[in-house]
C-alpha cells in the first residue's frame, strides 16, 4: 500500500486569518517502507512572515521572496500525492493549510477521509505521555540531532519513522524491503533472469564427545561424592558400570 507522510510550515496558525503555507515536504512509503521518493518545495506566501512562526522554522521574508507560488507547483504536488492516504502529525492543521492553498488556486479540496493523524495514534498508543515529534523520537530512539529548527522535509522524514513504529515497528518492513529491492532490480539490464538464493555453506557439527582427560576428571569427581542420589534408584548399577567403562 502506498502512503504519503507529509509536513508543512506556515506563516502562522490559521489560514482563515490569512496565513499561508511556505513549505511542504512529502515522503513516499510503500508497505510502510520508505522508497526514497519525495516531494519538497518552498513557496512565496505573498505576505509578511509572523515573527513567532519564523522563530519556529527560520524561514524569512528575504529567503522566500524568490520562491515559486503555490499555484506554480500545485500540479507536481498533486501528481505526487495521487490518491494515497496522507499521514501527518496533528493532521487537521496541515490539511487545513493544504486545502486552503488548493482552494485558492481553484483546485478541489482533499477529503479528510484520506487523513491519517499520527498525533491521534500516539495518544491511543501512549496515553498520558508527551506526543510531540521530539518526544516520540526520544521514545523510539530516532536520531533527531540534526533537527535544529522545524523543517517540512526533515520533519516528514522523522515522522515516517515514527509512523512505522506506531503501526507495528520496524520489523514489519524487513521482508518488504527485500521485495522493493527486487522490484527495482527488475528495471536493471539483464532483468528477467530468475534469481536463485545461494545455499548456505555446509558447516559440520562441532565435536562434543568428552576427551579422555575430561572423563578421568569426571570419574575422580564422582569418587569424592558420598551417597549421591542417582545411585539409590534402579539405574544405579547401569550408571556405575557406564562410569567404569568410560
Amino acid at each position: 500500500m502506498r502512503e504519503i507522510v507529509f509536513d508543512t510550515e506556515t506563516t502562522g496558525l490559521s489560514p482563515a486569518s490569512g496565513d499561508r503555507m511556505v513549505e511542504i515536504g512529502c515522503i513516499e512509503l510503500v508497505n510502510r517502507v520508505e522508497t526514497g521518493n519525495s516531494f519538497h518545495s518552498y513557496f512565496n506566501p505573498e505576505r509578511p512572515m509572523d515573527p513567532a512562526a519564523q522563530e519556529v522554522h527560520g524561514l524569512s521574508d528575504a529567503f522566500l521572496a524568490n520562491k515559486p507560488l503555490f499555484e506554480d507547483r500545485v500540479e507536481e504536488l498533486l501528481d505526487f500525492l495521487g490518491d494515497s492516504p496522507l499521514v501527518a502529525h496533528n493532521a487537521r492543521f496541515d490539511f487545513s493549510f493544504l486545502n486552503h492553498e488548493l482552494g485558492a488556486c481553484g483546485r478541489l479540496h482533499i477529503s479528510e477521509s484520506r487523513m491519517v493523524d499520527t498525533l491521534a495514534l500516539a495518544r491511543v498508543r501512549h496515553p498520558g505521555a508527551k506526543h510531540s515529534l521530539d518526544a516520540l523520537c526520544t521514545r523510539y530512539g530516532i536520531d533527531r540531532s540534526h533537527r535544529v529548527k522545524h523543517g517540512a522535509l526533515l520533519d516528514a522524514q522523522l515522522l515516517a519513522q515514527i509512523y512505522v513504529e506506531l503501526t507495528g515497528g520496524r520489523q514489519i518492513g524487513l521482508s518488504l524491503a527485500d521485495t522493493l529491492a527486487e522490484e527495482r532490480s527488475s528495471d536493471a539490464p539483464g532483468a528477467g533472469a530468475v534469481s536463485v538464493a545461494a545455499k548456505p555453506a555446509f558447516r559440520p557439527a562441532r565435536p562434543h564427545q568428552a576427551s579422555e582427560e575430561e572423563r578421568m576428571r569426571h570419574r575422580k569427581f564422582i569418587e569424592l561424592l558420598t551417597n549421591p542420589l542417582w545411585l539409590d534408584g534402579p539405574l544405579a548399577e547401569e550408571y556405575t558400570t557406564g562410569i567404569g567403562s568410560n
